[in-house]
């Protein structure tokens, strides 16, 4: 992580967010062929890797409540196959994405400054669980409307 350099002022460090996006993007391996399912053993082995813990949280995984999750993503060139997956918790794979290292670096150590501030409760920190919780009731509003019109389609 190029901590020293990104830090030495706001526009360094936006700068090096938009970098480490726009990498990513670039660097998209568009393969849309379907790629095979995993077998029950496959999954199993993989799930006993981590001890039955979701690789990026460390929580405990419910049997079937849980996704495989690519070590090297499969749009940075991961290939398909088992020594190339772990077990994560669908919301932590989900939210993790396609981002590499130092991206998802940034963006933990971001989220946990956030937190701070917001415990904090000064006017950084108000203003900022007031904007969370809005995307949230946004998102969660999106997601009940796109069930209820799946639901009507069948």
């Amino acid at each position: 992580m190029k901590t020293t350099l990104a830090l030495q002022s706001i526009n360094r460090f936006v700068n090096r967010l938009k970098k480490l996006h726009t990498l990513r993007v670039q660097g998209k391996v568009m393969d849309r062929a379907r790629r095979k399912s995993l077998t029950a053993n496959q999954r199993s082995k993989i799930l006993e890797k981590t001890g039955s813990r979701c690789h990026i949280c460390g929580g405990k995984i419910k049997e079937k409540n849980w996704q495989v999750d690519h070590i090297l993503a499969h749009a940075q060139g991961g290939i398909h196959s088992p020594d190339n997956y772990l077990p994560a918790h669908a919301l932590c794979n989900n939210y993790r994405r396609q981002y590499g290292a130092e991206e998802f670096q940034w963006i933990l150590k971001l989220g946990v400054w956030t937190r701070t501030v917001m415990e904090n409760r000064d006017g950084l920190g108000v203003a900022l669980v007031e904007k969370f919780i809005k995307h949230e009731r946004v998102r969660i509003s999106r997601q009940r409307n796109n069930t209820t019109n799946q639901k009507t389609k069948s």
